[in-house]
């Protein structure tokens, strides 16, 4: 008679990855190469990293990567998939989640939508230490609720009067109907350090006045011909180019990035990977 198989173990819920969105409150400052390269910075300092493109009506992401996924966003939101299918191998073993371009109904979806998306991630069991999300630009809900779901909010701004007064207005909405409390401030394609202190001292003069919201200074990416031309050969500069200026400071920015504190437990409201980071607040408590 054999005798009964004794009980398997639970499998441990994945400890809760860092989230760092990027944003920005005006297009065109950079912030997909931002997401692109710290993401394949941390990559390449070894940790498991996922890059969300969430910028869900224009999408470019994938694009800029050479990739050519078969499933995106479009398709979990029509039920086509399930949001692990969707998940693509870059380089050096990047994972991408893309999202659509050219898809006007994918800009219109509701907050709840927004939402489940980001409750989605509670069944995602890949093992992660990183997850970077690549928002719009603006102040649309999508922007705002996947901000707020992120551990971190990393706001990109470049020497453009119009960058500071739209950085301006993300924070201030941000923090008035978010209740994000603190932001990370990246100054970039800046011609020197000087420069990208003085667009941070600037942004943050009239926060400082007017918003109960506490901006860091992140640091500055310098302005690289290398990185146009890694941009142009659809691949990561810290990849393509690492003794480039601009890949020296991604590597510097995300060496810098993972010494902050690890995520402690669930803060309330919607949030990546909720499951997790309630196992970890019972690991903590234990």
């Amino acid at each position: 008679m054999h005798s009964p198989e004794p009980p398997r173990p639970h499998s441990p819920v994945p400890t809760a990855p860092r989230v760092i969105a990027v944003t920005g409150g005006k297009g065109g400052v950079g912030k997909t190469t931002v997401s692109i390269n710290l993401a394949m910075a941390m990559v390449l300092s070894g940790q498991r990293t996922l890059l969300l493109d969430t910028d869900l009506g224009l999408a470019n992401v994938d694009v800029m990567l050479g990739l050519s996924p078969r499933l995106t966003l479009a398709d979990v939101f029509a039920g086509r998939c399930e949001l692990r299918e969707t998940i693509i191998e870059g380089p050096r073993g990047l994972l991408v989640v893309p999202a659509a371009s050219g898809k006007r109904h994918m800009t219109e979806l509701l907050p709840q939508q927004h939402a489940g998306l980001v409750n989605a991630f509670s069944q995602l069991d890949l093992p992660l230490d990183v997850m970077v999300v690549d928002t719009a630009a603006g102040i649309s809900d999508s922007v705002l609720t996947f901000c707020q779901a992120a551990q971190d909010v990393i706001l990109v701004v470049c020497d453009e009067p119009a960058s500071v007064t739209d950085a301006y207005a993300l924070a201030k909405v941000l923090s008035r109907d978010r209740g994000v409390n603190r932001i990370e401030v990246l100054a970039n394609q800046v011609a020197n350090p000087t420069e990208g202190k003085a667009l941070f001292d600037k942004l943050e003069r009239v926060t400082s006045r007017f918003l109960d919201i506490t901006l860091s200074y992140l640091g500055a990416i310098p302005r690289d011909e290398w990185l146009r031309v890694a941009v142009q050969r659809q691949e990561p500069v810290v990849d393509a180019f690492p003794g480039a200026p601009s890949s020296l400071a991604f590597r510097e920015l995300a060496a810098r990035i993972s010494q902050w504190q690890a995520p402690q437990g669930p803060r309330g409201h919607v949030e990546f990977f909720t499951e997790r980071l309630i196992a970890a607040q019972g690991s903590a408590c234990a």
